[in-house]
């Protein structure tokens, strides 16, 4: 084996000794992964916005029967908050339709035992590109 050969197994096995010689304890803790469910329920911000993100979601699914089969996929669930909640359209020509619809998403969503409050129709931003 040549110098250069033997420096260069010297220096890859004193690596593998300083990592392996390595013990959890001695790094920083670093905790389990847990499915997202589990981390939002255990963080009392975390947990209400899960809950808002879930109201939307049912929402959604109550008034996506009124909108048309091609529209639905550029139609998204926006937030939730006190005053009502918002529709969130990819294009001014979905808001416009969504706007036309809103007596009817009204409807549906009262039918369903949500309480009475404001639909917000807002156009997405572009991201520019």
């Amino acid at each position: 084996m040549t110098a250069r050969a033997a420096h260069y197994t010297e220096a890859m096995s004193s690596k593998r000794r300083i990592t392996s010689s390595l013990s959890k304890s001695s790094g920083p803790y670093v905790p389990d992964p847990q499915p997202l469910s589990q981390a939002l329920a255990q963080h009392q911000g975390l947990a209400r916005l899960g809950r808002l993100l879930q109201e939307s979601n049912r929402r959604m699914a109550i008034v996506e029967v009124a909108l048309p089969g091609a529209m639905r996929r550029f139609v998204r669930a926006g937030p939730v908050d006190e005053e009502g909640w918002t529709l969130l359209a990819a294009n001014a020509a979905v808001a416009t339709k969504l706007r036309h619809l809103h007596p009817r998403l009204l409807e549906l969503l009262a039918e369903a035992g949500i309480p009475p409050g404001e639909l917000r129709i807002r156009v997405l931003q572009s991201t520019g590109g």
